[in-house]
């Protein structure tokens, strides 16, 4: 599939030589700083040095002392309390921490994670069933239960308070809940509106601990599962997010949880310092697998075990889910692209596909892919308790929540944001919101949401590929939504010669680049999924790449060499 280049704006070139001067760097990285809106000294120093004494005060979010009080009262008059989170890596995370963290005041206290299959997302009535015949008095909801409005009634009147803890966009109307705790209120007082869920509990670790003067120290062990949490749920990685994941992979790298330190030696990753990417692709889907396959109760008991016997057990059976999960998926989306290739006539715009037997915990997955090869807004939806449920997913610059809203007559219940959503409707009801969906998709996308694209931020020639740069460019890092890993451009580049297919089923190109005009400086580098420009590049004298910076590592070695992500002949 071709991919437009859009080249971001420069800026000016008199603030970029400005801030080169008075940080010492090239113009290049000046431009890039620019272009995340770091434009002068101070805000570089908080960007170069993430600081957690930067982070907001947590009673500057609604309801906030609400919610500090009740847990309070709960703790000083030993009521039971059940910490209550969503299946996924997410939810998982944030009742490992909320857990943890309140077991060393409080010994009433007990977790529970949904089935996805018997309850799915969000709180359930069978839940609150349990809270009930366990003498629960309190309910902490981590990463669910903004739109619970009727579960939260129904707990209130066995004598069950909640606090909620969410950042998915609420209704118009809150649950009658004592605290909601929620920066995308519509009426959220709080600086910054992209916290994960997890990142909403920690708020209310921090509250509590500044309320009972407990140490900010003793908060600091639990920044590895939120740095796992803020990387999965690819929140935006500014302001607080960025703090705390700048600290939480610190923490990953140096001491990271017993848990966490079992799914490291499992992904084969233990010997090299843990990313971003890591936590995307290695760590997430392992803790993921748990909720899909089997139970996300599983992934809470692993990220809370104290010792490495327990948690090798507990990340072993997860470890096995995973693989299952990955064989699963597979075998849905040939049958999803299939699908969508048959009716690829009557919906041009958008992808909506039902079959009963698909796996409801890969639907997400599934949807994902089927977007990388046919770009366009896509649901997967499966049977469940005798309706049509799924994940959907969408483009760059799409809003889907928004898109779903619009057919909201056709549903049962949805929520989710910009880019993933959750849904439950009527199997009778599948073919008319398919349809739906199609044209309100056709009359709200855009021609250019409708191209792949690699948003490149500027030009960089090899000349200006030195140590240096590569030095202070991970200091960019933790990359993630709306501070991505520059992607750069050079022109008339080409290979000396040593081209050749690489992989298992000789997908990938392995080269060595020149660039005209500086023929005596070779760099290595890598174009995954491209070996199709292989005949191509060995016929003309030149070609355009759009690529990023990289750290290849072998046998303890590490070399800089580029990733195409893009070839242009």
């Amino acid at each position: 599939m071709m991919r437009a280049w859009k080249i971001k704006e420069n800026g000016h070139h008199e603030d970029i030589n400005r801030l080169a001067r008075e940080l010492n760097i090239d113009n290049i990285l000046a431009t890039l700083l620019i272009q995340r809106g770091i434009d002068t000294y101070p805000k570089a120093k908080a960007f170069f040095r993430p600081d957690l004494n930067d982070l907001y005060d947590p009673f500057l979010m609604n309801d906030m002392e609400k919610a500090v009080d009740r847990l309070k009262v709960a703790i000083g008059a030993g009521e039971k309390i059940l910490i209550y989170g969503d299946y996924d890596v997410d939810g998982t995370t944030s009742v490992a921490m909320v857990y943890s963290f309140l077991k060393k005041y409080h010994d009433k206290l007990d977790f529970y994670i949904p089935d996805r299959y018997a309850e799915g997302y969000g709180i359930s009535y069978k839940a609150i069933d349990y809270a009930g015949n366990n003498a629960v008095t309190l309910i902490i909801a981590l990463d669910c239960g903004i739109k619970a409005v009727e579960k939260v009634a129904y707990a209130k009147k066995k004598g069950i308070d909640f606090i909620i803890c969410d950042h998915h966009t609420p209704d118009d109307k809150l649950p009658d809940a004592v605290a909601v705790l929620d920066p995308e209120r519509n009426d959220s007082t709080y600086p910054f509106q992209f916290l994960s869920g997890c990142g909403v509990g920690f708020k209310l670790l921090q509250a509590y601990s500044i309320r009972n003067k407990l140490p900010f120290e003793d908060l600091k062990e639990y920044l590895d599962l939120l740095a796992v949490s803020i990387a999965s749920d690819i929140v935006p990685m500014v302001n607080e997010n960025r703090i705390l994941a700048y600290y939480g992979i610190q923490k990953l790298n140096k001491n990271p949880r017993v848990g966490i330190r079992s799914i490291i030696r499992a992904a084969g990753i233990e010997r090299r310092l843990i990313t971003i990417d890591d936590i995307v692709f290695k760590i997430g889907p392992r803790i993921n697998a748990a909720g899909r396959i089997e139970s996300g109760k599983q992934a809470v008991d692993l990220l809370i075990s104290e010792k490495d016997e327990e948690a090798d057990l507990h990340c072993e059976r997860i470890n096995s889910h995973n693989q299952t999960r990955r064989n699963i998926d597979k075998t849905i989306t040939e049958e999803a692209m299939k699908e969508t290739l048959s009716c690829s006539d009557r919906y041009k715009y958008s992808t909506v596909l039902f079959n009963p037997s698909w796996h409801k915990g890969v639907v997400g997955i599934v949807a994902s892919r089927l977007i990388e090869s046919f770009y366009r807004p896509t649901i997967i939806l499966t049977e469940s308790n005798g309706f049509a449920t799924g994940s959907a997913r969408s483009v760059p610059g799409f809003d889907l929540y928004q898109a779903i809203s619009q057919c909201s007559d056709l549903l049962e219940s949805f929520g989710g944001h910009m880019y993933a959503a959750g849904l439950t409707l009527k199997i009778e009801n599948v073919a008319k919101f398919r349809d739906k969906f199609e044209n309100v998709v056709k009359d709200t996308i855009t021609q250019e949401q409708m191209i792949p694209q690699i948003e490149i931020d500027t030009e960089l020639n090899f000349r200006d590929v030195t140590p240096k740069f590569f030095k202070i460019l991970k200091q960019f890092e933790p990359f993630g939504p709306e501070n991505l890993n520059p992607v750069f451009f050079a022109e008339n580049v080409a290979d000396n010669g040593s081209a050749r297919v690489v992989g298992s089923k000789k997908e990938h190109l392995q080269l060595n680049l020149i660039q005209e005009d500086i023929p005596f400086n070779n760099i290595k580098a890598i174009a995954f999924n491209q070996a199709h420009h292989f005949e191509k590049i060995k016929k003309v004298n030149g070609f355009d790449i759009a690529f990023t910076l990289m750290e290849d590592t072998f046998r303890g070695n590490s070399m800089l060499q580029l990733n195409v992500k893009d070839i242009r002949i």
